[in-house]
């Protein structure tokens, strides 16, 4: 069938793709098929028929401008607060969103462990003042991580990616998600659990790694309790989202050592303007002065290769709707993901 889809800003800046195309918008209209048409512009008059709407942040006016409107594209993994609220006012409307920074949100998780696990920061750092005394303290040695459990929070693209690769390292794999039947099962990767035995696996886990959504369920979901349940000297990684970690929990069991270390990719504070890109602290409590934190700047998904993917699989969501499979990348609003 027929699709007419409107897309008010493909990215906040439209990026040079490979030399065969000339920016983001040619090449996804080169990789849909010809019953696809796309209209892309904010600065255009909102057309009054379309019936897929791509926008991550959508307005009132753009949901209402069309009675043929039957799906929102999130042009991205997650559902924001503020979109979540305003489309349970449309319960017609299927929501979809885009995975195609799982893999390279994985590869920072994988980063963001090995490099907190064995004190990469701190090292680079004294010896680039051509001190080696670190090298000699064995008192703050790197953590060992073959042979030891890794706990993902979160098993969805992005945790099966990381379950692989810490699978490679000789550790044990656990899992825990929420849509699981409550008896536990390996799907030869991991241990998957129901998130109602999070408690039981965070007193196995070495290794804590976050990669869950951020919903009115997890807000919070790791704090003061489930920190003191880690093993001593357990590694946390986040590539998630701040809020689902207690932020002072966090920094208190940092800086007294019963964390040994922790890789974040995502904070509490951030800037609001360009203006305050250049001095703007993640936390109202002092990360960075601890040297067992990498701080990575929301930068997961990130990589040179990343609106490419991002327009190929925006292109497979829509010629997949064109083609009546309504399912593909489907989320559940009422749940948040």
């Amino acid at each position: 069938m027929n699709l007419k889809v409107y897309i008010p800003r493909l990215n906040d800046v439209l990026i040079t793709l490979p030399e065969q195309t000339s920016d983001s918008q040619n090449y996804l209209r080169s990789l849909l098929h010809k019953n696809v048409q796309v209209i892309i512009g904010a600065d255009l008059p909102i057309p009054p028929d379309y019936q897929v709407l791509v926008d991550g942040r959508p307005t009132k006016e753009q949901l209402d401008a069309s009675s043929r409107l039957h799906s929102l594209i999130i042009p991205f993994a997650g559902l924001p607060e503020g979109t979540r609220e305003l489309v349970k006012n449309y319960p017609h409307l299927r929501i979809h969103n885009l995975h195609h920074n799982a893999e390279t949100t994985a590869e920072m998780a994988v980063a963001l462990m090995l490099s907190a696990a064995k004190l990469l920061v701190p090292y680079d750092k004294y010896l680039r003042q051509g001190n080696w005394n670190e090298r000699y303290d064995r008192a703050s040695g790197s953590v060992r991580l073959y042979g030891k459990t890794a706990l993902i929070l979160g098993y969805g693209n992005i945790g099966r990616h990381i379950a692989k690769v810490c699978k490679g390292l000789g550790m044990r794999v656990l899992a825990a998600r929420r849509n699981q039947p409550e008896d536990a099962h390996s799907d030869g990767v991991a241990e998957v659990h129901p998130i109602s035995e999070l408690h039981k696996l965070l007193l196995q886990a070495n290794v804590l790694i976050l990669a869950l959504p951020l919903t009115p369920e997890t807000n919070g979901l790791i704090g003061e309790r489930e920190l003191n349940l880690l093993p001593d000297g357990a590694v946390l990684v986040n590539i998630s989202r701040g809020k689902i970690v207690d932020e002072a929990a966090l920094y208190h069991t940092l800086k007294n050592g019963k964390l040994h270390s922790a890789g974040i990719d995502v904070w509490y504070n951030y800037p609001r303007n360009d203006e305050e890109q250049s001095n703007t602290l993640p936390s109202q409590f002092s990360f960075h002065e601890l040297e067992n934190v990498v701080m990575s700047p929301h930068r997961g998904g990130d990589a040179l290769e990343i609106e490419q993917l991002r327009m190929e699989h925006l292109a497979k969501l829509l010629n997949a709707l064109a083609q009546g499979d309504t399912e593909i990348n489907r989320v559940n609003v009422r749940a948040g993901y």
